[in-house]
């Protein structure tokens, strides 16, 4: 029996045994002159009630706990007291109940409730785990200053504790609560929690033990169970113990059974008994049953295309082990989009439904019949966007391939999430579908809801080239709204929504270089086709330090202009994009002779730059699916032919006065997910440099830099940076056999392996960890080109995706063999990336 209870009845003892004997109590809490027989209980009416003791609750919300009135009848001694003061201990906040009378009166009694309260929580520590710990599992608790102390709120603390630590395998974790004195006294009726902790050593998983397998071994049945694993020296997974993932488990290993024909399978009972101190054993009995196959699988309901048509894409055979997994996937759930149920989806049949029945089960064998509803085509009635807070409605319904009056198509639905994930406003794991078909009508409303996440970043960071360090402060706007920039409401705190992007971008480093770029891009030229037009200027400056008027001054400055188009394409699919371009480049050099085969004089560069692209990356920050290819070409008008000019003897300022060369480049990269969110990315990169005239040879500019980030170094030439992580910054990279200055490659080729795992995926920070391995080198001439002379290296690194500044990363490669350009270098290197994508 309950303490409380004890309690009730000797209260109840006592306060009739004060009305029996008629005593008089200290003061006027008794009648002093009234006495009662025992034998006959009296009726009276109550005439007051009082509460007393009480600190933090409201009396009257009291009274009403005791279930007594004022004009209430009761009998005393009776069960009107003892039923209050029963309700009284049932709310589980007292810890102390009486009852005095104060005062009879003409048939009126008058009663007082004399309580005493379960302390408050003041505050709580956690003693026996170190200070970090002691934090972190501070945060998870519920107990929070001001609880009302009771055996409930301790028990439920002790179970958060257990559950925090046994979710991380310390099953003998001891917890126990000690209420203690308060540092400060002023309030009353306060008290402070001590829990000691204790987690013990984490509990291990020594062995797994099936019984009743035979069709399926051990070792598969334990790989099947992922999260579940035996203490072993070739996992690097931990063998902890956790309920609800051994739970998950048990059913994994079921539906792997299922996938093996083992149709019947199931688990009979397990157990899980203690080997150690820390170490436990798991024993699971199972049923296998028989191994089933497919017999004979009929359609039914079907009308649009022949069973035949069907079969060919079911791709299952008469004999093929019976795996109802495979079946559905092939029905309704293929990754790929080659299922029925996608057939014809793509086709308008939104109402179309389709269940496989088992028909017929005799002794290994199954019959399947597939009875189908093809339902009429449903027609897209209305297009609808939420979430878009700051994006405009008609950038992204520019986007969408499922538009009004067009039959519904799941493809399309799909395509179009695929585009809106990679416009880079909307956080893709946010990004969801909402069809709301009319069957009546045969129509479909589709909703596509979106979430906006920071895309403008600001970029600001510091390298080392050409001998000392290069600040740079950019600001990418890719959402910006040049058709805003005129109403002062809409700069919140810059005009945006239409898609548009703006760059801005300067460099310095004092007197010393100085480079200035600006940007602008408009995706949709003219609003009503996908063809973009952008624009960029640029202007450099890099001297020795000297003043203007110094005659010791050395000074270069490149001054450019850059017009380019591009359109997507529909053959060969809509992935497909074209685009063109026109860039001019004025060099002005002033006794600068450290860089060119000149000092003095001008050069000028007119290309142009065509481009065929395909980008089906299902997203840009962490692509996990798709490919994307460019092959391009480069080139300069042939100056030298059409001026007729002999250029055998000519000066290096005469040759070089117009730049000439076309380049030639590829670049591929796949990214394929293995297992959960495991991607590998393979990429490769080819680049070739021609020229027209033999007299005038390979262009110095424009040509290939190879090693470490490929983002180090200044493009004063039109250089292009190659990353080959594991080797300096641009040491790949041909020198002049005379003067041992570097002078740039004119082909080169680079492969990359990546297996990437995603940390977080959270818009606000996405975090993944990368193993890379690489390949590549670089040529000073085309007949030295060997695609094999490779120059090898592998490492791994961390990158973090922040929206205000875009990618960041480090790396640590190691290269593997000897750079035939600088010798010297050391092989492993650190690489560092802000601001860029890699």
């Amino acid at each position: 029996m309950r303490l409380g209870k004890y309690v009730l009845i000797v209260c109840s003892l006592l306060f009739t045994m004060q009305w029996a004997n008629a005593q008089v109590g200290d003061g006027d809490t008794l009648h002093p002159y009234l006495k009662l027989n025992y034998q006959r209980p009296a009726k009276y009416i109550i005439g007051g009630l009082e509460v007393s003791g009480i600190h933090y609750f409201d009396p009257n919300i009291v009274k009403l706990f005791t279930g007594m009135y004022i004009g209430q009848e009761i009998t005393v001694p009776g069960d009107e007291i003892t039923d209050a003061i029963e309700n009284l201990w049932q709310q589980k906040l007292f810890t102390d109940v009486k009852v005095l009378v104060t005062k009879i009166e003409d048939g009126k009694i008058f009663l007082l409730f004399q309580l005493q309260e379960n302390p408050r929580l003041s505050e709580f520590v956690i003693r026996g785990l170190r200070k970090g710990k002691a934090k972190s599992l501070r945060e998870e608790l519920s107990l929070r200053a001001g609880d009302m102390i009771t055996d409930n709120l301790k028990q439920r603390t002790i179970n958060e504790i257990k559950e925090h630590y046994i979710d991380k395998g310390y099953l003998n974790v001891q917890v126990e609560i000690a209420e203690t004195e308060p540092r400060e006294t002023a309030r009353k009726n306060m008290k402070d929690l001590e829990i000691h902790v204790s987690p013990g050593t984490r509990t291990k998983i020594e062995e797994i033990v099936f019984v009743g397998n035979s069709g399926l071994s051990d070792k598969k049945l334990r790989k099947a169970m992922p999260e579940t694993r035996q203490k072993s020296l070739f996992s690097f997974k931990r063998s902890k113990f956790v309920e609800f993932n051994y739970e998950d488990d048990k059913k994994q290993m079921i539906a792997f059974y299922n996938t093996k024909g083992y149709r019947d399978a199931r688990i009979l009972s397990d157990s899980i008994y203690r080997i150690s101190d820390n170490r436990i054993g798991i024993q699971i009995n199972v049923y296998e049953g028989p191994k089933y196959y497919f017999r004979n699988i009929t359609w039914s309901g079907n009308t649009k295309y022949r069973s035949g048509q069907l079969d060919t894409l079911l791709g299952i055979k008469r004999g093929d082990v019976y795996d109802i997994s495979r079946l559905e996937s092939r029905l309704y759930m293929s990754q790929n989009g080659t299922d029925v149920s996608s057939l014809y989806m793509d086709d308008g049949y939104l109402f179309f439904n389709i269940v496989p029945v088992e028909t017929r089960v005799e002794n290994d064998s199954i019959d399947i019949e597939i009875r189908m509803t093809e339902g009429p085509q449903a027609t897209v009635n209305k297009v609808l966007i939420t979430g878009n807070t700051k994006t405009s409605d008609y950038v992204i319904l520019r986007e969408i391939r499922t538009r009004p009056g067009h039959k519904f198509s799941r493809s399309d639905i799909q395509r179009s999430v695929r585009e809106l994930a990679s416009l880079g406003y909307f956080d893709p794991e946010k990004i969801d579908v909402n069809p709301m078909p009319n069957y009546a009508a045969g129509t479909v409303d589709i909703e596509y809801r979106v979430e906006e996440r920071p895309s403008d970043q600001i970029e600001l960071s510091g390298g080392f080239g050409a001998g000392f360090i290069v600040g740079t402060l950019g600001l990418n706007l890719t959402n910006f709204s040049t058709r805003k920039m005129f109403d002062r409401r809409q700069w919140t705190p810059i005009p945006s929504g239409d898609g548009q992007r703006l760059s801005l971008r300067a460099q310095s480093n004092g007197s010393y270089f100085q480079s200035y770029n600006a940007s602008f891009t408009e995706p949709w030229l003219g609003g009503k086709r996908p063809q973009s037009l952008s624009v960029s200027v640029f202007h450099s400056i890099q001297t020795n330090g000297a003043k203007k008027g110094d005659p010791n001054r050395q000074s270069i400055v490149i001054t450019g202009v850059t017009v380019g188009m591009g359109r997507l394409l529909r053959v060969p699919d809509d992935y497909f994009s074209l685009s063109y371009g026109m860039t001019y480049q004025r060099y002005l050099l002033s006794n600068y002779s450290s860089l060119f085969t000149f000092a003095t004089g001008i050069s000028h560069s007119l290309n142009f730059r065509i481009a065929l692209s395909r980008n089906s990356v299902d997203q840009p920050i962490y692509p996990r699916s798709g490919s994307q290819f460019t092959a391009s070409l480069q080139l300069t008008p042939p100056i030298s032919f059409l001026s007729g000019k002999n250029y055998e003897n000519a000066t290096d300022q005469e040759k070089y006065n117009w730049i000439e060369y076309h380049k030639w480049k590829f670049e591929a990269a796949w990214y394929t997910t293995l297992v959960d969110k495991l991607v590998l990315t393979a990429q490769a990169k080819f680049g070739f440099m021609g020229y027209y005239n033999k007299h005038i040879g390979y262009s110095p500019f424009e040509r290939f830099y190879v090693g470490g980030a490929g983002l180090i170094g200044f493009n004063l030439d039109g250089r292009e940076l190659i990353a080959l992580r594991g080797y300096d910054n641009n040491s790949i990279t041909p020198r002049n056999p005379y003067t041992g200055n570097t002078i740039g490659g004119v082909a080169y080729n680079r492969f990359t392996a990546e297996l990437r795992y995603p940390i977080s995926l959270n818009p606000q920070a996405t975090i993944y960890v990368l193993g890379f391995a690489e390949a590549g080198n670089n040529f000073a001439s085309l007949p030295e080109y060997n695609p094999f002379n490779m120059l090898r290296s592998a490492g791994g690194g961390v990158r973090v995706y922040l929206p205000m500044f875009g990618l960041l990363g480090l790396d640590y490669g190691y290269g593997f063999d000897q750079n035939p350009y600088n010798p010297g270098t050391g092989k492993g290197q650190f690489h560092f990336f802000i601001g860029q994508q890699f």
